[in-house]
């Protein structure tokens, strides 16, 4: 009999990290597979570099901002029930992408996926939290880490072969393949879910505070660029967005059912955890951002061959990520997330040297290298430092606090591309963004130094 439970156990724990990579990982493609298809765009599209940064950031700006409530959702309704309404809407939104025949409609459509994408990972992860325990937790949350954080970087490459080979509105296509893959195994888990929490309530106003507060904040920064801080379309939803920023906390603090709990914020791990999620996701989004358009618009490589010039990432993600995910489980996180933001900017510090003509061997691939082993060993203990920090029953909040935290910070480094390259992105403008990049990684690395904290190792049971 308990061999036949440990088997449906084992069955159910590999279909679920299976779901969970997955869904997850298609969030988490869309959020940067269009970087190198940007040119494309606007070549078919026009607008210029701030279309460009609206097709990425409206992703992750109701990504960003729906992601808490959709952890809500999903404590609520039942993890699994939440992730095929956002499986569903995910594929429904990526084919309209697909089919915009306007600059303005795109930005629509990346809108309304970012909606449903916010309903795929909280409750992925939290799902990988309710299932596996102990040292298996750690593994798990090291092999998701390491997909899931691969599609940040491998994106690209894809991005760069449909652009080349048939057209920029295939990776919008694409996400149908895998949604069909994954809903077999999806309906198998319906099982796990549980009722509705007695007298639980969404959080509808803190859901619109966060909306109007990051929209206004983010229009104001990508706007500035072709209208200056002193119009009155820069600066007054830049003021609107800070109040609503301001009013979305304080009504956090004094709602029954808040959308972002303030109080785990008091939880060491979590609270320091993702501040260095701020630092370390901000530098991933800008770095990659202005390096994948710097490629193609500067230096002159094609969509491919820059996504293959950003792959060495990716791979050493794939290969190390779940050895990380498993050796912070045992000696914990705290100076993997310190030495591996630190190897990440001295990667971006090496880039500095980029010159044209470019030498990708010399001037690129050193950094990338250095950079990539300290992705990898950076995420997966960061991931587990802050989801190991809260309990259980909070682990669909939990993450998706710490999610949105990162596309937001994503969001914000996206948006501030523009005051730092200038209206077009130049080898001087390249060389001041691996330098900010490079701060940003260094702080994320000061931050886990001074607040992370390792559990406690459990002595070993005595002999009997």
């Amino acid at each position: 009999m308990s061999g036949n439970f440990g088997a449906y156990t084992a069955v159910v724990e590999k279909r679920v990290l299976y779901v969970a990579i997955v869904a997850s990982f298609m969030a988490f493609l869309d959020g940067s597979v269009v970087n190198l298809a940007l040119p494309a765009i606007n070549r078919e599209l026009g607008g210029g570099l701030v279309v460009q940064q609206w097709v990425v950031d409206a992703y992750l700006l109701t990504l960003g901002a729906l992601i808490l409530v959709a952890g809500s959702l999903s404590d609520q309704f039942g993890r699994v029930r939440v992730l095929q309404w956002g499986l569903a809407g995910f594929t429904a939104t990526s084919v309209l992408c697909g089919f915009a025949w306007s600059a303005e409609l795109l930005i629509i459509a990346r809108g309304l996926q970012g909606v449903t994408g916010a309903l795929l990972v909280p409750s992925s992860l939290a799902l990988i939290v309710n299932v596996f325990t102990g040292p298996a937790q750690s593994l798990a949350i090291g092999r998701w880490s390491a997909w899931t954080s691969g599609a940040i970087v491998v994106a690209p490459l894809l991005g760069g072969l449909s652009v080349d080979l048939l057209t920029w509105r295939v990776i919008f296509f694409l996400n149908v393949v895998p949604a069909v893959a994954v809903w077999p195994a999806l309906r198998r888990l319906l099982e796990l879910d549980h009722g509705r929490t007695p007298g639980s309530r969404i959080d509808g106003t803190g859901t619109v505070l966060a909306v109007i507060g990051l929209g206004g904040a983010v229009y104001a920064l990508i706007e500035r660029g072709s209208q200056g801080w002193a119009a009155p379309q820069v600066w007054l939803p830049l003021a609107a967005g800070v109040l609503a920023l301001t009013a979305f906390l304080v009504h956090e603090a004094r709602t029954r059912f808040p959308m972002m709990p303030l109080r785990l914020y008091a939880i060491r791990n979590f609270g320091w955890g993702n501040v260095a999620t701020t630092a370390i996701y901000g530098a991933l989004s800008l770095g990659f951002f202005v390096l994948g358009l710097y490629l193609q618009q500067v230096a002159g490589l094609g969509a491919t061959a820059a996504g293959f010039a950003l792959l060495p990432p990716t791979l050493m993600l794939l290969l190390l990520s779940s050895r990380v995910g498993a050796l912070a489980g045992r000696f914990g996180p705290r100076w993997f997330m310190t030495g591996g933001p630190l190897l990440c900017a001295v990667g971006f510090i090496l880039m500095m040297g980029v010159r044209l003509p470019l030498d990708y061997p010399g001037q690129i691939v050193p950094g990338l290298v250095v950079f990539g082993l300290g992705l990898a060993i950076t995420v997966a203990p960061l991931t587990s430092a802050i989801l190991g920090a809260v309990d259980p029953e909070e682990a669909g909040i939990g993450s998706a606090v710490n999610n949105a935290v990162a596309r937001i910070a994503g969001l914000l480094g996206i948006a501030f591309a523009g005051l730092i390259t200038g209206p077009t992105v130049t080898t001087s403008g390249l060389h001041g963004t691996m330098a900010v990049t490079a701060a940003l990684f260094i702080a994320g690395a000061l931050t886990s130094a001074a607040g992370i904290r390792n559990p406690p190792i459990s002595a070993p049971p005595a002999a009997g």
